[in-house]
């Protein structure tokens, strides 16, 4: 029983065997082209590094390749020809009867493996409906890819199989244009004390007049000496060269001898703040730039001696390269600068004048999905000055050293922070849009002279610029900041 079993089991793989011969020499047997007419035949393409086998319906005597540089030969019959592909490029084959006469030209082309490039491609991008083409000796690729970075990935893997003879021909999909947001913000604090103290006396000898002055001073000033001196004429006897909002001043007379003090306290406080938010919309890959400020004229000398003015801009300046790489990822490259006149430093040769700059830039590179936000910049500076000046010993005097001595304190902060926002965007109708000047027209005689109104209202009352109409802004808005 067991022996009958083994028997059909043998048989039957037998069979299969023999069922399988014609499939696998059918898989070994490569694509043919068959020549059944004598003239010129059609194009035969042989894959670089691989061959392809013609064959012709009469024995032939004689072949010949025009370029075995391109493509080698060799007879596997008298029907049979085994043409390899070695180089890229165009080349003839031609077959000649045993009379000599013209069986067939064939025009051969050697192209790059395509079906190894088309798997590797399916591999790498399975997502992306990319079309392969042959042109010449190179590689075509045409089809909408769904970001830039499979774009990339698809030329340089076709650039390995065909360097420099890739033509690109496709396109990328989506939204490819970048609205850009930047704010700039900087706030800038300034605090300034002072406290100083100034003692001055002198005597006078009756009937000789002013006999002259003595005196000390711890603050910024100078001493004098008169006659007779109250509360009200102390400051005759102290002088001081300071712009003192906050000073006290009193005196007293003993006789010939007068006293005099003086007393200076200040604090200043500011706060300035600034902020500027640009827009700007660009291209995928293309650059953008913006500038809301001015130019300010600089003066400057030629060779020849001759002067001319440059305009060097200044104000809130932005400019970028947005490139969409996937989706909606962005790469953005960008530089932002916020720049104002420095009054406090000048330059001048007494008929021409020009200020500084105050300049505060930066520039990089980022990535981030739309509507992300990124810091790219933020500058803290904190500026400290300490003076303290006194009289030599009389200032290290206990409780009394405190008028013979000054003190000066001064400290300024400033915080600017650069914020970028992306967005994809793509373009709308224009009812959509509303401009600021939409809401307000031109007042007619009556709303002027009769009613005092520079301004009349002007509110869209239809589409998206209709609903912004609407909006009330009266009441209470803005920010509260609590210390």
């Amino acid at each position: 029983m067991g022996f009958d079993h083994i028997l059909k089991a043998s048989l039957l793989a037998c069979g299969l065997g023999l069922s399988a011969l014609p499939v696998l020499a059918q898989q070994a047997k490569g694509p043919t082209l068959r020549i059944l007419d004598a003239g010129v035949a059609d194009t035969l393409n042989v894959p670089m590094n691989r061959a392809v086998v013609v064959e012709s319906d009469q024995p032939f005597a004689e072949i010949s390749i025009a370029n075995p540089g391109i493509a080698d030969i060799s007879t596997l019959s008298d029907k049979t020809i085994y043409v390899l592909g070695k180089t890229q490029g165009r080349t003839t084959l031609t077959l000649l009867s045993p009379e000599g006469s013209l069986i067939a030209n064939i025009e051969v082309q050697v192209t790059p493996d395509l079906s190894e490039f088309k798997e590797r491609l399916r591999q790498i991008l399975p997502a992306e409906p990319i079309e392969v083409r042959t042109a010449n000796d190179g590689i075509v690729l045409s089809g909408t890819v769904s970001s830039i970075a499979n774009l990339d990935a698809a030329l340089d893997l076709a650039n390995r199989y065909a360097p420099d003879r890739v033509s690109n021909l496709m396109s990328v999909g989506g939204t490819q244009q970048v609205m850009l947001k930047v704010r700039f913000a900087e706030m800038q604090r300034s605090v300034t004390k002072s406290l100083s103290a100034s003692i001055g006396g002198g005597a006078t000898v009756p009937g000789t007049g002013p006999l002259g002055g003595l005196g000390v001073s711890a603050g910024a000033g100078a001493l004098s000496s008169q006659g007779n001196i109250d509360a009200a004429t102390a400051g005759d006897l102290i002088s001081t060269g300071n712009n003192r909002t906050g000073a006290f001043t009193f005196g007293f007379n003993a006789g010939a001898l007068q006293f005099a003090v003086m007393l200076e306290a200040l604090e200043n406080k500011g706060m300035v703040r600034t902020l500027a938010e640009p827009n700007l919309t660009a291209l995928s890959g293309q650059e953008a730039s913006f500038l809301a400020g001015g130019e300010y004229p600089v003066p400057s000398v030629a060779d020849a001696g001759q002067v001319f003015i440059e305009y060097k801009p200044f104000g809130v300046e932005l400019s970028f390269t947005p490139r969409v790489v996937d989706q909606d990822i962005i790469n953005l490259e960008m530089s932002a600068a916020v720049s104002g006149l420095d009054t406090a430093v000048s330059f001048g040769d007494g008929s021409i004048s020009v200020n500084a700059f105050r300049r505060r830039e930066t520039s990089t590179t980022v990535e981030l999905r739309d509507g992300q936000s990124f810091a790219i910049a933020g500058l803290l500076q904190d500026d400290f000055r300490d003076v303290a000046g006194q009289v030599p010993w009389l200032g290290d005097v206990p409780v009394l050293g405190a008028l013979f001595r000054s003190a000066d304190y001064e400290r300024s902060q400033s915080e600017l922070v650069i914020i970028v926002t992306p967005h994809l965007v793509t373009p709308t109708r224009g009812e959509a849009l509303a401009l600021p000047t939409d809401r307000v027209r031109i007042p007619s005689e009556g709303d002027l002279f009769l009613r005092g109104k520079t301004a009349a209202p002007n509110r869209p009352t239809s589409g998206a610029a209709g609903e912004v109409a609407k909006q009330d802004f009266g009441g209470s808005y803005g920010y509260v900041m609590e210390d």
